[in-house]
């Protein structure tokens, strides 16, 4: 996130008066990911700066703020996602990379009074962690992003994860800019109710999406799933 961009947002965060704020993937500093080969010092100002941003975050005086960081797992770097709460951070998820791979589970967690899930990135492609989600009762599964500029997949994992798979609100944030390694992000965020209704999308004119959860609409819509009922075959 450009330092510029970050100001320029923070009016418009203390203005909507959240409860909770999703941030895009990974959202300070340069991208890393597309630099090769891996280098550790780049690595470790990764975490550095992230460090600094969320110290940033805190101030904003937001009760919670859902994002992710890279951090150190023996001698590579995960994608962990966090929940920033009263300047305190909690490790709520660390995203996979294959469905192989073990991942820190895809257990949903209290945010500010909901019941919440996190899938990071590519983690959405995988429909059965939304699944999982919505039966262990989740209200809202945040997808911090940072993809292309290509969106309809993105769109139709988000619809399928609220219509078919968990009944639950789906927010998701992404990067926008270029990376010095050629890497284009799109930005676009959206937003999906229980059901699979689109609320709203981000643009660069209206970077900043506020959506009002009702828990009761995403319960009313689990009780009608089919999918969700112990007869599943």
């Amino acid at each position: 996130m450009a330092r510029n961009g970050f100001f320029k947002i923070t009016s418009r965060l203390a203005d909507a008066q959240l409860d909770i704020l999703i941030t895009n993937e990974l959202p300070f500093g340069p991208w890393i990911a597309d630099r090769k080969p891996f280098d550790r010092q780049t690595a470790q100002a990764s975490i550095d700066v992230h460090a600094v941003g969320l110290d940033a975050l805190a101030e904003l005086n937001i009760p919670s703020i859902v994002s992710s960081r890279p951090v150190w797992s023996a001698d590579r770097l995960i994608n962990q996602a966090i929940v920033l709460e009263g300047g305190q951070i909690r490790a709520i998820h660390t995203k996979q990379y294959i469905p192989e791979e073990p991942a820190d589970c895809f257990n949903p967690t209290d945010i500010s009074s909901l019941r919440m899930g996190v899938m990071l990135c590519t983690d959405a492609m995988f429909n059965e962690h939304a699944r999982h989600y919505g039966r262990q009762g989740t209200v809202l599964i945040a997808i911090p992003r940072a993809a292309g500029t290509s969106t309809d997949n993105w769109l139709t994992a988000g619809r399928m994860a609220a219509l078919l798979v968990s009944g639950s609100y789906v927010v998701s944030s992404n990067r926008y800019g270029r990376s010095k390694g050629g890497t284009v992000f799109g930005g676009t965020g959206f937003a999906f109710g229980p059901g699979g209704i689109s609320l709203s999308t981000t643009d660069s004119t209206n970077p900043l999406l506020v959506v009002d959860v009702k828990p009761e609409l995403a319960a009313r819509q689990r009780s009608e799933y089919f999918e969700m009922s112990d007869m599943d075959l």
